[in-house]
């Protein structure tokens, strides 16, 4: 080959186009999924538990809500060590904590030493989705924050369906164990890809450029500014109402003699609609839509949806809507409320006193979403209970999202003031 030959080939060899390199921060993104199956993970499983470890239903119960252990008690102090390690080795340091832990879980023998793995798995599910809204906030042009945190507000409702759809087949296939190894082997496969698409340096404002606050600094000045409260809050009156509809839907299903596997599959659709409003709602804000509209909008929807779904459901003389118009209303009450979680990670990055304090705002919004989750369902089944039927239901969703309304107007006065400028932003 000629020297000019030689050239040309070099040339062109440079001129080539280079595969396209995904987004870092979708890689965030897929991270927080991945983290939050191991929350949706236990639902599929119970029945298999039962029959292989012997757990009673309180039990069951017990196991659903240890892994909120960790956020509903220290929420916030976790989003301050968020702040302190910096968001990408607290993504990792998550991800190894939850690939240890279900590891061990799948050669769990007893009861005891799952419940324990629970937490652990908790702790550092907080790890990854405390630190990611501040991880993309970096990766991201100031232009594309709340479109790419309108995708990042879909983990949930995404790992959920995910769960729902994929353990049944894995569970029935290799056993529950199976289940707990393979989320193991992809949070691993996981934290590497995370560790390989986003540098240490990655971003705009690298990790070092956030003010170096001691942890109890952190704490303070978050908790002594009304913002982060607003929108903690706020999430917790959705999250308690969402939460209640979607995990009792199987048994509202159950109770009306909807075979498991078609319970199973409306309810993975009506989590995964959730997703809808999540995106919707990046998109318009990205566009220029108003948060604190985004917001009545949403909680008004889950209103009406709830009625929709729920008013004189199961009673002699109850209104007589037909049982797919119903599922509308169920289907509408997630998607449409998928509007204010994705505005209020929006909002909590506006509201946090300072940019050292976007984890630590996020913690306490997780910290009151866990206690909303872990209030909500009692109080539904509670009044399931006083009513004899889910006929009610639609009143205690009404009540959490009135409550989320007068939030709001509190949040649009706040926002409406004058705001001194976020700390550490260039």
């Amino acid at each position: 080959m000629t020297p000019d030959a030689t050239g040309r080939g070099l040339a062109d060899a440079a001129a080539a186009p280079r595969p396209a390199r995904i987004d870092p921060a979708l890689v965030v993104i897929v991270a927080g999924v991945c983290a939050a199956l191991h929350i949706g993970k236990l639902p599929p499983a119970i029945t298999a538990l039962q029959a292989a470890l012997g757990i009673s239903l309180v039990q069951a119960g017990f196991l659903l809500s240890m892994v909120q252990l960790a956020g509903m008690s220290a929420g916030v102090a976790f989003g301050a060590l968020a702040d302190a390690l910096g968001p990408r080795r607290s993504m990792l340091a998550g991800l190894a904590i939850l690939t240890l832990a279900s590891a061990l879980g799948a050669a769990a023998d007893s009861v005891a030493s799952l419940m324990a793995l629970r937490a652990c798995e908790g702790f550092g599910f907080l790890l990854v989705v405390l630190a990611a809204p501040a991880l993309v906030r970096r990766l991201v042009a100031p232009g594309r924050v709340s479109l790419m945190l309108g995708l990042w507000s879909s983990y949930m409702p995404a790992a959920i369906a995910l769960a729902l759809l994929a353990g049944p087949w894995v569970i029935a296939l290799a056993g529950w164990r199976a289940w707990w190894a393979v989320l193991a082997l992809l949070t691993a496969a996981m934290a590497l890809w995370l560790r390989s698409a986003v540098r240490p340096d990655a971003g705009a404002h690298a990790e070092h450029a956030s003010p170096s606050l001691p942890t109890m600094a952190r704490l303070r000045s978050t908790l002594s500014a009304p913002g982060p409260w607003l929108v903690a809050l706020a999430f917790a009156v959705y999250s308690g109402q969402w939460v209640a509809v979607i995990g009792f839907l199987p048994t509202i299903y159950a109770q009306a003699g909807v075979a498991g596997t078609i319970a199973g599959g409306l309810t993975a659709l009506a989590a995964a609609a959730n997703i809808i409003g999540n995106v919707a709602a990046g998109r318009l804000l990205h566009r220029g839509a108003q948060p604190v509209r985004l917001l009545v909008i949403g909680y008004i929807a889950m209103i009406v949806a709830a009625t929709l779904a729920f008013a004189g459901y199961g009673i002699a003389g109850g209104i007589d809507i037909p049982g797919s118009l119903r599922y509308l209303g169920v289907f509408a009450f997630s998607a449409f409320g998928g509007l204010v979680p994705a505005t209020l990670f929006t909002l909590a990055i506006r509201v946090a006193p300072s940019e050292g304090n976007v984890s630590t705002t996020v913690g306490w919004m997780q910290q009151w979403s866990a206690l909303g989750q872990f209030g909500g369902p009692p109080l539904a089944a509670w009044a399931a209970v006083l009513a004899g039927g889910w006929h009610y239901t639609w009143l205690v969703t009404g009540a959490c999202a009135a409550l989320g309304l007068v939030l709001t107007a509190a949040l649009s006065a706040r926002l409406t003031a004058p705001q001194p400028a976020l700390r550490g932003r260039a």
